[in-house]
């Protein structure tokens, strides 16, 4: 198992992601800001290309369309199936910055099938 968002975890997560469908036109550079989690603020960004997360890495990239900022808590539930990981958006606890078309167009993944497997075998290899 490996802790959760370490670089060990990002690229343990890309590996697992590299089965995910190719989806034409959802791509993005994302930026997240985790705060309030028992290393401090955590920074990592997804390069998302056709649906295929093509790099991950801890710290921050230049230039994202959007940065999603959320709690530790909030992700660590959305993480272990326990909140829908569309509700900190809607409950505005989630705060996104950048192009928001972008991001609204990335939403649905989440509800896919192929996503929710994919979680289910991210739970599986993280320590939390």
């Amino acid at each position: 198992m490996t802790k959760y968002l370490s670089q060990e975890w990002l690229d343990e997560t890309r590996a697992l992601a590299e089965e995910q469908p190719e989806r034409p036109g959802a791509s993005a550079l994302m930026q997240y800001v985790v705060t309030g989690g028992p290393d401090g603020e955590v920074k990592y960004f997804w390069r998302l290309e056709d649906g295929k997360l093509r790099e991950s890495g801890l710290g921050e990239i230049d230039a994202p369309d959007f940065t999603m900022t959320l709690s530790y808590d909030d992700l660590v539930k959305v993480q272990q199936g326990e909140l829908d990981a569309h509700a900190p958006f809607m409950q505005g606890r989630m705060k996104v910055a950048g192009n928001m078309a972008k991001f609204m167009t990335l939403m649905p993944l989440m509800t896919s099938p192929e996503y929710k497997a994919l979680q289910e075998e991210i739970r599986k290899v993280t320590d939390y």
